[in-house]
C-alpha cells in the first residue's frame, strides 16, 4: 500500500486543532453519548498504561486511550510497507498537510518513528480514500486511516503523546 514517505521538513507547520465533535440530538428511548457507535474494541493487554495511542500491527488497528486507560476511540488503519518495531515512541513532528509518496494529498500527519531511512507516521487522505496497494518494492511508512479518524487522532495526538506499538 502506497501511503506516505514524505520528508519531515515538507508541509506547513501544525497549529493546534480547535474543533471538537458536536453532540447530536437523538429520539432514542435509550440515549447514549454516541448513538449508533459500537463500543471500542478492547485495548491490547500489553500496551502500557496512561494516556496513549496504541497501534496493533497484527490487528491493523489504533486505539486512543485516555489517562484512565479507557479506549475513547478505536479504528482500522491501512499500514505502509515499512512497519515500526513493537515498543514505545512519542509523537514528534506534526504536519497539517503534504503529498504522500503515492501522490495523494494527505493531512493530519503525526510522525513518531523512523526505520531504514523511512519516516513512520499516521495520516489520512484529504479526499478520504484508502491507499491503493503499493508495489512490492515500495518503501512507505505511512499508516493511513479514514478522514474522520485522522481528525480525531490529530486532536488527540499532540507532540509528546506516547505511541505504543504492539504485535
Amino acid at each position: 500500500m502506497a501511503v506516505l514517505a514524505v520528508q519531515a521538513d515538507q508541509g506547513t507547520k501544525p497549529t493546534a486543532a480547535t474543533s471538537r465533535p458536536s453532540a447530536t440530538a437523538t429520539a432514542d428511548a435509550k440515549p447514549s453519548a454516541e448513538p449508533g457507535k459500537k463500543k471500542p474494541a478492547a485495548v491490547p493487554a500489553d500496551s502500557g498504561t496512561g494516556r496513549r495511542i496504541v497501534y496493533s500491527l497484527d490487528q491493523k488497528r489504533v486505539w486512543l486511550v485516555d489517562a484512565s486507560d479507557a479506549a475513547r476511540r478505536s479504528f482500522p488503519v491501512w499500514p505502509g510497507t515499512v512497519s515500526p518495531d513493537p515498543g514505545s515512541y512519542t509523537i514528534g513532528t506534526r504536519t497539517e498537510a503534504a503529498t504522500g509518496s503515492d501522490g495523494v494529498a494527505v493531512e493530519h500527519i503525526l510522525y513518531f518513528a523512523a526505520k531504514s531511512g523511512i519516516f513512520l507516521g499516521f495520516s489520512n487522505a484529504v479526499d478520504g480514500s484508502s491507499p491503493p496497494p503499493a508495489a512490492p518494492d515500495a518503501k512507505t511508512g505511512g499508516i493511513r486511516m479514514t478522514k474522520d479518524d485522522g481528525k480525531a487522532l490529530w486532536t488527540f495526538g499532540t507532540a509528546g503523546t506516547t505511541v505504543r506499538v504492539v504485535e
